[in-house]
């Protein structure tokens, strides 16, 4: 019968959820079921009859997106500078909201996505996202308030809505999102990991971004001099460190929180983030349209980080397919490393079960690049 005709469904790279990603793997396919998975000639003398199909470069579970912002999928995508993109997304707030994040959903669904991670901005978003997302996921809470003075009021209205939100978690869990070092005060950012660590909140913050952010921080100077300003009216003491070493000297960093970016650290933080059991989210094409150079994948595989993959926001992506981002850095570093961090790598850093194809597993559970 032609429906239990097998076939060996092959790429450069096979990912099965659990172990290490074959070269040279093949999953045997029957039915529409999986029936088999291990070496391509392990499989070819299993099956001898069976014709090998190749698949492209990488078959593995559902993928994750780690990191987006939903919110600003209708906004038109900036390429330039990193300095310019905070003051375009205030120039085209009204664009933000609801009906970007429906949209968005429906460009992970399309994507094949198979879990994601949302930084929410306003409370509608998540009320939506906690009731109705398709998909499982973590929607971390942002929080922008660099005003030390704000700490205490901030952080007490904060606490009331995570708290009224995580009676309603399902599908959806709810997180924290202290935006960044730079636009976060440190009494803040110090009272929001306790509080998390305390509670068992995963803790999302985008840092070592641009150099920008790294000057900042060490002398107070820059463009982000003036977002501060801004925004706060107590002036800025920089604390005179770099954004991985100041977040752990205020006990952010730890094994409930990602690290977004990561993208300007040296090789003592890399260890600083392996020893705290950080895992960091890697988003290489927002990277590159924001000119802030390549995150070192080859030293975060060295020190044995976790790491996952990212799209960021419409606003700064040409999409939000997250597999895009793996091939975007193929022929750069082991593509295993990327086709986990594609998939496994994801789900533990947003505390996910993976899903595993086994046999007996539908072949809808296979995803290609």
């Amino acid at each position: 019968m032609s429906w239990l005709r097998t076939e060996l469904w092959t790429a450069e790279v096979v990912y099965t959820g659990f172990g290490t990603p074959m070269l040279r793997g093949a999953l045997a396919v029957q039915g529409g079921f999986v029936v088999g998975q291990g070496s391509l000639e392990e499989l070819r003398a299993r099956f001898p009859q069976a014709e090998v199909v190749h698949k492209g470069r990488a078959l593995f579970p559902p993928p994750v997106n780690a990191h987006t912002h939903l919110d600003l999928s209708l906004l038109p995508r900036y390429q330039g500078p990193f300095s310019g993109f905070i003051p375009h997304v205030v120039a085209h707030r009204e664009r933000r909201g609801l009906e970007g994040v429906r949209r968005g959903l429906e460009e992970l669904q399309a994507a094949g996505t198979g879990a994601f991670g949302d930084i929410v901005f306003k409370d509608e978003v998540m009320d939506f996202l906690l009731g109705e997302s398709p998909l499982p996921g973590v929607a971390f809470y942002e929080v922008f308030a660099p005003d030390p003075q704000d700490a205490e009021a901030v952080f007490a209205r904060v606490r009331a809505k995570v708290e009224a939100w995580r009676k309603r978690e399902g599908r959806v869990r709810v997180g924290l999102s202290p935006h960044a070092p730079y636009s976060v005060s440190p009494p803040l950012l110090k009272r929001l990991a306790q509080y998390a660590r305390e509670e068992g909140l995963p803790l999302m913050v985008h840092a070592a971004e641009s150099l920008e952010e790294v000057a900042f921080l060490r002398e107070g100077t820059g463009p982000l001099a003036e977002v501060h300003r801004r925004f706060s009216r107590t002036p800025f003491t920089p604390p005179g460190r770099t954004p991985v070493r100041h977040l752990h000297t205020l006990g952010v960093l730890g094994p409930t929180t990602l690290l977004v970016h990561g993208v300007h650290v040296d090789e003592e933080e890399v260890k600083l983030l392996a020893e705290t059991g950080t895992k960091v989210v890697l988003c290489p094409r927002s990277n590159h349209n924001l000119q802030v150079g390549e995150a070192p994948l080859a030293l975060y595989a060295r020190h044995g980080v976790e790491f996952a993959l990212g799209t960021d926001s419409r606003a700064s992506s040409p999409d939000l397919d997250v597999r895009r981002e793996a091939l975007f850095l193929w022929d750069k570093v082991d593509p295993r490393l990327l086709v986990r961090a594609l998939t496994r790598g994801g789900y533990r850093a947003l505390g996910l079960p993976t899903p595993r194809i086994t046999r007996g597993a539908p072949a809808s559970l296979v995803h290609s690049l």
